[in-house]
């Protein structure tokens, strides 16, 4: 029996870091607030909600004042920057130094066309919180598009500039370029720049060949985690014994099963998750099958 945690999982830079400032705040006693669940796992939120992190919603946070208000590494629209001038509220911004940089450079692509005849394109998913704050860049006139699909919508008589959010996957995003470079008219100019994180964009690949390798594989996630769904949908790809779990207790008995060829303290089980998936859940996940697989062998 072997049970291999994948190195490659958990915590992204971006995530690592917001939750970093969010203890070194409560460490010193500060009353904290975060503007939404600053990363998607419930068990991580509920780990940082017992140190004395609030969680709160955009209509919440309008009606706060003189407080301490974390920015999640998702980022967020000028908006919400003005309302926090307005109620003197102090942010503490987590937001990725990668989603920051994009802001900036959509904000540019805005602000250098003032009479905005140029089409500016995000591929992304449509509410997500960091498209929501590079919408803002745009004054909310950006087009937003999920799939390959939805890029038939657009002008092509008219400029488009494309870029991408930071989480979404390259062929995805490859494919709109082709799209948009076929259908574009002569008379338009067609600008891109891929803006999608490498360090999450690798996990693709990577999660595909762990998966691969054993003979069931426990991907630990949230339930509104984006990226989680996306990475397992590799890893179901790559083996059909995935299973996708946000706690232990999901973990069940009959997912030890393959078939009669494979005794149970053979298996090789592998344990991953998603960018907001922490490493101390992957060992809980771990110990969980262990138990388990001890209970099977002893019976």
């Amino acid at each position: 029996m072997t049970i291999e945690i994948d190195t490659g999982s958990g915590f992204c830079f971006g995530v690592t870091r917001a939750i970093g400032k969010a203890e070194e705040e409560l460490a010193r006693g500060h009353e904290l607030y975060c503007l939404g669940d600053i990363v998607h796992n419930g068990r991580e939120v509920e780990r940082l909600e017992h140190m004395g992190l609030r969680t709160i919603d955009h209509k919440q946070f309008r009606m706060l004042h003189d407080a301490n208000v974390l920015l999640r590494a998702h980022g967020e629209p000028p908006s919400t920057y003005a309302c926090a001038r307005a109620n003197n509220i102090n942010i503490i911004d987590a937001t990725c130094p990668v989603v920051l940089h994009l802001q900036e450079r959509i904000k540019r692509e805005y602000d250098s066309d003032p009479q905005h005849k140029r089409q500016i394109v995000i591929y992304g998913k449509r509410g997500h919180a960091e498209v929501l704050g590079l919408e803002g860049q745009t004054n909310g006139t950006a087009i937003v598009i999920e799939h390959v699909e939805e890029a038939a919508k657009l002008d092509f008589s008219r400029d488009i500039a494309l870029y991408s959010q930071t989480t979404k996957s390259l062929e995805g995003f490859r494919q709109v370029v082709e799209y948009i470079r076929e259908h574009i008219t002569d008379t338009a100019n067609f600008t891109y720049a891929d803006t999608i994180c490498r360090q999450v964009a690798n996990r693709m690949p990577h999660i595909r060949d762990f998966a691969a390798r054993h003979d069931v594989v426990f991907f630990v996630c949230g339930h509104k985690s984006s990226n989680g769904r996306v990475l397992f949908g590799e890893c179901q790809r790559a083996n059909q014994q995935s299973y996708m779990i946000d706690t232990p207790a999901e973990i069940k008995p009959e997912h030890l099963v393959i078939n009669s060829d494979i005794a149970i303290d053979n298996l090789s089980i592998g344990i991953c998750g998603a960018t907001s998936t922490p490493k101390w859940l992957m060992e809980l996940c771990r110990d969980r099958v262990e138990q388990l697989m001890s209970s099977k062998i002893e019976h």
